[in-house]
């Protein structure tokens, strides 16, 4: 990704110099991290193609990249966020087939999800 951030501001082409560089990201995340779930490899693609492009430092990607490799192993009373960390909520319960019900923060309404479209919260400990 750090080649391809230099590529991108060497400006090599006359016209389309980040959109360019930040698909060969987008291809290149798409392959190297093909075991995870769809949603998230979209997700890790996205990042790797900011930084690229310039609006998403190396930390913030490194970072998220990373949040998105973590287990998807939940537990009731995690607190976890959307991937895209629109919403924040806690776990209720886990259903039989796997996915999990879960509130949202500041919400009356129960959601059922797929582990894999929610991230632990790191530092929040489990209500005992």
């Amino acid at each position: 990704m750090d080649l391809l951030f230099r590529c991108h501001r060497s400006a090599p082409f006359l016209f389309f110099n980040g959109n360019t560089f930040a698909e060969v990201a987008r291809r290149t995340v798409d392959l190297l991290f093909a075991d995870l779930p769809l949603s998230r490899r979209r997700e890790a693609a996205s990042l790797a193609a900011h930084f690229v492009a310039g609006v998403l430092d190396r930390d913030a990607m490194v970072s998220g990249v990373e949040s998105l490799c973590e287990s998807t192993e939940l537990a009731v009373g995690d607190h976890v966020r959307t991937l895209r960390g629109s919403a924040t909520g806690i776990i209720l319960r886990i259903q039989s087939d796997g996915r999990v019900v879960w509130k949202p923060n500041g919400s009356r309404s129960e959601l059922t999800a797929l582990p894999e479209s929610l991230l632990r919260e790191k530092g929040k400990k489990k209500k005992r």
